[in-house]
């Protein structure tokens, strides 16, 4: 892209000229006036500086206005102003949000198809003569009107619905896919058209024509290229700051694009984030003090496709692709504290933009939320026995919980209901009569075992459903749901550096129900960092992101999640199948089905009944309200029926795990972290095994693999829960065990030996991969109890 005025390789040259950044005062805009001389970059440049200086609308607008937001602690909305679902057209917008549409101006007549472009194309390659194709780029990319007149299918058609963006797509891929193979010279020329249309005064607010311009341009594949970051970054800057209304038309407009397209996009906007934070050479942009805004318009055009697929049936691409791993290397507590400070102030953070976050940065910053409440706490403990001259005993640096193994559960609870005050510190399990000393490893095994016994049918806190393999709330009613409590908190201890989930759990101990205040499970196993090995289904961790910080208004609902027939699906997939099948019915669903407004349930082997609406006993199911009738159903299964139960799992989780970096998480990400993943893969493990006393190609290491790889799933997972004391992977993969082989000089009659604290497994030095087997499996099959560590 060298030569001529155009010069984007000069633009060293060009920097001091640069807008100006991203919390300053924002340059003027462009506009419709009368075409003028193509500008070159720094005329281009210089012209933008010319028109911030006199006060204009600005080539950005105002990114205050886009970014800006409430000072002091309270948060920003995640990026909600694009997650609405509804079909929206011009017709049925209210007045204010009409008036950013004035009409169109009439679009000349453009008559050239997809085929005749594609034969004109052909002809230029085989003979050499580019003239015509060359013609129809500049022509087409010299303004937005000419854009439109190119690709709207019907030139002066209005399309003012968000099904519709009157675009011919297929016209569109056609011209971009050849553009990178036209001559130099013609590339060059759209990108001058680009910069001649964004340059022009605008006149008043956007058209649909100038949102269909914006569409088709930001489909360009030059962007891809370092060299034209700076024009990329100026149409982001455009895109950024258009109204919330001309966003939801463009998020809708997006999601018509084919995946392939989308993904390029998204893509293109990944690297130019990431390229903007880390260029691969120190002159390849300007400086990023002059181009401030560059990532906080890229970021926000970004947040437009996450929307476009999240309201998508199903989604696009995966959400996880829109993880930017590039930010794993940032500050990132900063820009958490940046958040948590300024709020919906003009400062920008990604935290603004969770989407973009990946479950590892989520964690991190969670773990190091936590460590810092722990240190908070013991802080206060420390001063408070300090402060009345007491003797200072460094347990009270720590949970410190002392339970027997023959009464784990309710020593357990004792220990935690006594405790309270003390369940944001560092969590330290003891077994009582064992030499074991908790540096981790008896943590992961108490809660391991405490899982295990709390969703045990007997105790009847859980309905275990055998169509969908997970666990459900039961419906049965009690004086007290503590337990259930239990169950949240413990889940967020169990995490420290993972949310926990099962804090909040009601026991059921013979007949009755042992109530206190022990809703702690999850929370505490998030708070420590610990993967736990429960199956909720994934509305199970929307319900415990809603809303994800507890409510001032301690009366105000918890966890009260809109449901939908897919989310019963989840739990109950035989009774979401016979709804759906109420729903589709075309005979007399009076007549033929005989419903009510009224459910039975069986609880404690009695069968009681249920209205879903008042006198619901008395009103018929027919085909007019047998929609309404299946959502109070569904609503009623998975909310107000076990409302208490989960309203104390609730808050036994946060009462633990009280965090903001709770706002960043999708449901899928808080089950990622209260439970990591259950796929394998040791081949990952293996490449990142670290060796003490033992080297990679030694024999015994060579048959350890050898057997390791052989194994079938069910001993892998009791091999990794002997190392580490968890089956379960956690977020980060493999990687992020650190996984040790060590070498200890013992008889090879031995068996290996492991510290749960450190991931660690130790190998006497077997000869044969047979007796390397033998051993391997005894010790993995038996691996309950801990000795000293």
């Amino acid at each position: 892209m060298d030569g001529e005025h155009f010069a984007l390789s000069g633009m060293e040259r060009e920097r001091d000229k640069l807008p100006p950044i991203y919390n300053s005062s924002p340059p003027a805009g462009f506009g419709r006036g009368a075409k003028q001389p193509f500008p070159s970059l720094g005329t281009f440049i210089s012209t933008l500086s010319q028109r911030r200086d006199a006060g204009g609308r600005g080539l950005a607008g105002s990114m205050t206005s886009t970014f800006g937001l409430r000072h002091g602690r309270e948060l920003p909305p995640i990026c909600s102003d694009v997650r609405q679902k509804q079909r929206l057209s011009i017709d049925t917008l209210p007045p204010e949000v009409k008036a950013p549409f004035p009409s169109d101006p009439i679009i000349p007549l453009r008559t050239k198809t997809t085929k005749e472009f594609q034969e004109d194309t052909e002809r230029a390659v085989q003979s050499g003569d580019w003239r015509e194709v060359r013609e129809f780029y500049l022509t087409t990319f010299d303004s937005f009107i000419e854009i439109n007149a190119a690709f709207k299918r019907e030139p002066n058609g209005s399309f003012n619905t968000t099904d519709d963006s009157g675009v011919n797509a297929k016209f569109v891929n056609a011209v971009y896919d050849a553009l990178l193979s036209t001559p130099q010279d013609i590339q060059k020329s759209v990108l001058k058209g680009i910069i001649n249309s964004l340059l022009r005064e605008w006149k008043g607010p956007r058209t649909k024509d100038d949102l269909r311009a914006y569409f088709i341009l930001v489909q360009n594949p030059q962007y891809s290229s370092t060299s034209t970051y700076v024009i990329y970054a100026h149409l982001l800057r455009q895109i950024a700051v258009l109204s919330e209304a001309d966003h939801h038309f463009l998020v809708h407009w997006l999601k018509k694009l084919s995946a392939r397209r989308f993904r390029q996009l998204v893509e293109r906007l990944l690297q130019f984030i990431s390229t903007r934070l880390f260029p691969a050479e120190p002159d390849e942009l300007p400086p990023l003090t002059k181009c401030s805004w560059w990532i906080p318009s890229a970021t926000k055009v970004l947040s437009l496709f996450n929307a476009a697929n999240s309201v998508s049936s199903p989604p696009i691409m995966p959400f996880t692709d829109f993880y930017n791993i590039t930010l794993e290397h940032i500050d990132f507590m900063e820009e958490y504290r940046t958040w948590q400070n300024y709020g919906n102030s003009n400062r920008f953070s990604f935290c603004q933009f969770p989407f973009i976050l990946s479950t590892v940065v989520k964690k991190a910053i969670i773990q190091k939320d936590s460590e810092q409440q722990m240190i908070s706490q013991a802080r206060q403990s420390l001063v408070s026995k300090v402060s009345r001259r007491q003797r200072v005993d460094m347990n009270l640096l720590f949970l410190n919980i002392k339970v027997r193994r023959a009464q784990l559960l309710s020593d357990s609870l004792d220990e935690l209901t006594r405790k309270r005050c003390d369940l944001k510190k560092k969590l330290r399990v003891t077994f009582v009569g064992e030499a074991g000393l908790d540096m981790g490893g008896l943590t992961k095994e108490w809660f391991l075992l405490l899982v295990r016994q709390i969703f045990h049918t007997d105790y009847g806190m859980f309905t275990y459903m055998k169509d969908s393999r997970c666990h459900w709330f039961s419906s049965w009613k009690c004086d007290n749901y503590s337990e259930f409590q239990l169950v949240g908190t413990v889940s967020f201890i169990k995490t420290k550096s993972i949310l926990q989930f099962v804090a909040l759990i009601s026991i059921r101990v013979g007949c009755c129900w042992i109530h206190g205040e022990n809703n702690y499970l999850m929370g505490l196993a998030v708070y420590n960092s610990i993967a736990l090995d429960i199956h909720f289904p994934l509305y199970c961790y929307r319900k415990l992101l809603t809303p994800p910080t507890v409510p001032c208004d301690q009366n105000a609902l918890v966890g009260m999640a809109a449901a939908t027939l897919d989310d019963l699906q989840q739990i109950m997939p035989e009774l979401a199948h016979g709804l759906g099948e109420l729903l589709s019915y075309e005979g007399n669903v009076e007549e033929d089905f005989y419903l009510t407004f009224q459910v039975v349930q069986e609880e404690m082997g009695a069968i009681k009944s249920y209205n879903l609406k008042p006198g619901g006993d008395k009103i018929p199911v027919t085909k007019q309200n047998r929609k309404e009738y299946v959502q109070l159903y569904i609503d009623f299964l998975l909310n107000k029926s076990i409302y208490k139960q989960f309203a104390a799992f609730y808050h036994g989780f946060h009462s633990v795990c009280a965090s903001d970096a709770l706002m960043l998480l999708r449901p899928e990400e808080v089950e990622m972290l209260v439970c990591g993943s259950p796929e394998l893969d040791m081949s990952a493990l293996q490449k990142a095994a670290q060796y003490e006393g033992y080297g990679k190609t030694d024999s015994t290491v060579r048959c350890f693999w050898d057997v390791v790889l052989a194994f079938p799933l069910e001993l892998q997972k009791k091999l990794l829960h002997f190392a580490t004391g968890s089956d379960r992977v956690p977020v980060g993969g493999m990687a992020d065990l650190n996984f040790k082989i060590s070498k200890i000089d013992v008889p090879i009659d031995w068996l290996p030996i492991s510290h749960t604290c450190f991931n660690q497994i130790c190998l006497p030095p077997y000869r044969t991969r047979k007796e390397l087997k033998q051993k391997l499996t005894i010790a993995i099959s038996n691996a309950e109890g801990f000795g000293l560590e």
